[in-house]
């Protein structure tokens, strides 16, 4: 039912935009259809210190088909169906390229799903544009997480301004989260904090407000974003690069900012009740980074810094599948801050108190038509507060080869060694190494 009202809205729209019959007509017959078919196979191995080691598998085949309207008189409208469907699966599952966020929820994590990811109406005048509805959105703490089988993507109103071709002014509305592995959209706040909501934010529910400026002009960059949850968390997101040529050596120099505070009920509620979270929050995270390209290599150094308070909540709060640090990781983020209620858990670099130097090298070959590259990447992440034993140790190696725009292969291998955990209250785990290994195929179309 939910999906037939989302349909007859976007056909509304297109009859109320069209006068004639036969325009109506041309609105679909110019419509555009694209979409992807994935093949997905991860497994996890995790060692502990004092327990029985664990190993997990899975495969899937799923993907994406979107339809967008051609535009009349300003107005489109679109669709995006998502899927993932597992098969020969072992006794011992690695839901997260299924449901694994469907099994916080309700306990059914290896089932496949399909979702209409995206579902909205939009219209276009001169460089404004206004969009309601579901949509995958990009930006630095709300993201896609496309290295997934599916994306994520949230429901709301959104206003953009075009200042040029590179650089936009963007205004949001957020009301519900659908994370990658579900196929159910969630109020935000819900999402966020769980069966937490309402004693953290004196509520069952709350919306996030969002501003953003892309500005892009000749070798300067900059993101500046402001998430503004009500009753519980406002994040200020900055980062700024310049990008010069020396001799045939490219560079690119950034920096970022990230300030996190509890607001309203939550700050209360947090500073009353140590429990919760371990005190109200308070997050102040840098990085900064420096890109080296020559011909075909690329070269890769990162530093992130989160400052320890000792009296706050002082880890990264990511309940909706943003990794914003330069230094991140794949394996960053693998406690799943962005599962249903687990937004106050944080784990390596994402943890407060955290240092972590990353180091990365990109090479392309001239093989099979210049199409096969290797990135070779190395994180080590050091945190004195107790619990955090030994420094986190991540090590990445990816080949990857696209046949050419519509058929890739990736080959991943992830090592982990001391991999770190902390829960709401900052009480640190870890464990001892994780390996994990995925092979993904995409076409394109």
């Amino acid at each position: 039912m939910k999906y037939t009202k989302t349909v007859l809205l976007m056909l509304s729209s297109a009859l109320l935009a069209t006068p004639e019959v036969n325009t109506f007509s041309e609105v679909f017959s110019e419509a555009q259809t694209s979409g992807n078919i994935k093949y997905y196979y991860i497994q996890t191995d995790k060692d502990f210190e004092t327990l029985n080691s664990t190993s997990a598998n899975a495969n899937s085949i799923g993907g994406k088909l979107s339809f967008k309207t051609a535009s009349l008189y300003g107005f489109r409208s679109g669709a995006t169906f998502m899927t993932t469907n597992p098969f020969l699966l072992d006794n011992r599952v690695d839901s997260s390229i299924i449901g694994k966020d469907n099994g916080v929820r309700s306990g059914n994590a290896k089932d496949g799903f399909s979702v209409l990811g995206e579902g909205y109406i939009a219209y276009n005048y001169n460089n404004f544009d206004f969009l309601y509805g579901r949509q995958v959105i990009k930006t630095p703490l709300i993201h896609a997480k496309e290295v997934r089988m599916l994306p994520s993507s949230v429901e709301g109103g959104f206003f953009n301004y075009k200042i040029n071709k590179k650089s936009v002014y963007t205004l949001a509305y957020l009301e519900k989260f659908k994370q990658r592995t579900s196929d159910t959209f969630v109020n935000m706040q819900e999402h966020a904090l769980g069966n937490k909501t309402e004693a953290i934010t004196g509520s069952k529910t709350g919306s996030v407000f969002m501003a953003g400026v892309d500005y892009k002009q000749d070798e300067y960059t900059l993101k500046v974003y402001d998430y503004y949850a009500n009753d519980f968390l406002n994040t200020i997101y900055l980062d700024v690069s310049y990008k010069t040529d020396v001799s045939n050596l490219q560079l690119t120099f950034s920096g970022q900012y990230i300030n996190q505070k509890s607001i309203g009920n939550a700050d209360t509620n947090l500073k009353n009740d140590l429990t919760l979270a371990g005190g109200a929050i308070n997050v102040n995270a840098f990085g900064a980074k420096v890109v080296a390209k020559l011909s075909k290599s690329k070269f890769i150094v990162a530093y992130s810094n989160i400052l320890r308070d000792e009296d706050s909540h002082d880890s990264l709060v990511l309940p909706w599948d943003g990794t914003p640090l330069f230094a991140n990781m794949i394996t960053s983020n693998d406690l799943f801050q962005s599962l249903y209620g687990n937004a106050l858990k944080a784990d390596s670099i994402y943890i407060g108190g955290s240092q972590g130097i990353k180091l990365a090298y990109n090479q392309k070959f001239n093989l099979f038509g210049e199409n096969l590259s290797t990135t070779i990447s190395y994180l080590n992440t050091s945190n004195s507060r107790t619990g955090f034993h030994k420094a986190q140790r991540d090590y990445n190696i990816v080949l990857g080869y696209k046949a050419n725009k519509a058929f890739s292969v990736a080959l991943k291998g992830i090592w982990v060694q001391n991999n770190s955990g902390a829960d709401a209250t900052g009480e640190i785990t870890q464990l001892k190494l994780l390996s994990q290994y995925r092979v993904i195929t995409n076409y394109k179309f």
